[in-house]
């Protein structure tokens, strides 16, 4: 939920999470198919709350990351956890209906990487800061970095960003294991604050999530930190490829 790039590639585009969260916290399950309304939708379960930091389904791709714009203070009670968020999206036909039909009263604020089905990859942005919706669209034939805000400073968040621009300077041409590469060793050696972080064993990057779309795939990439376990899917047939 806290480190999350995109970058178009093949007609397509190449999604990636990197999953920032306590240790303490009961294990995701790993990905498969379920049905919301009977839509297919793919996806890691959240072992706390049952929802998910990021899905995808025939007509959509989205992750989510703790926090708006700012860090802001957690009051608790909540109305239902963020997780859960991601999943009554594809009850919704539009990411706009979505976004001004949807009840986000009482929701800790997160923000929304959307991508939809089109001709074209169709990528937006949505934030929700405790009080209003804040819903953008951005170029899609563009690459975007995004960090939790809950978690890094502004500065930090920066950095990040520049080194997913250093990274594409030096890769102009990638492959979708390339850009894992990144998210497994990107950093300073701050563990603090590096891709793959660590908060004195607290808090750890626990997951990372890579979805690949194009026109001929549609592939989930899913490593689990925790445990060593490698899972590859593919979502169309949502067939598991291996598990290592």
């Amino acid at each position: 939920m806290c480190f999350v790039t995109y970058i178009p590639h093949q007609q397509g585009f190449i999604l990636t999470s990197n999953r920032d969260e306590s240790v303490g916290r009961p294990k995701a399950l790993p990905p498969k198919k379920y049905l919301i309304d009977s839509t297919p939708v793919f996806y890691p379960q959240d072992g706390l709350a049952g929802g998910t930091w990021i899905a995808a389904s025939p007509k959509a791709t989205v992750c989510l990351l703790n926090g708006a714009f700012v860090k802001h203070h957690h009051k608790p009670p909540y109305r239902m956890s963020r997780g859960k968020v991601v999943l009554d999206f594809f009850t919704y036909e539009h990411l706009a209906d979505f976004a001004n039909q949807y009840d986000f009263a009482g929701i800790e604020p997160f923000t929304l990487v959307v991508v939809e089905e089109g001709s074209e990859p169709i990528l937006s942005e949505l934030r929700w800061d405790g009080a209003q919706v804040h819903l953008k669209a951005l170029n899609a034939g563009q690459s975007y970095a995004w960090s939790s805000v809950t978690l890094y400073a502004d500065a930090v968040v920066r950095e990040r960003e520049r080194w997913w621009q250093d990274w594409q300077r030096q890769h102009p041409v990638f492959e979708a294991k390339d850009v894992l590469d990144f998210h497994n060793l990107g950093g300073n050696g701050d563990k603090a604050n590096d891709l793959v972080m660590n908060r004195n064993g607290q808090l750890r990057t626990v997951s990372t999530t890579q979805i690949q779309k194009t026109p001929t795939q549609f592939l989930m990439n899913y490593r689990d930190r925790l445990s060593g376990h490698h899972f590859k899917y593919r979502i169309f047939e949502a067939e598991k490829i291996s598990c290592l």
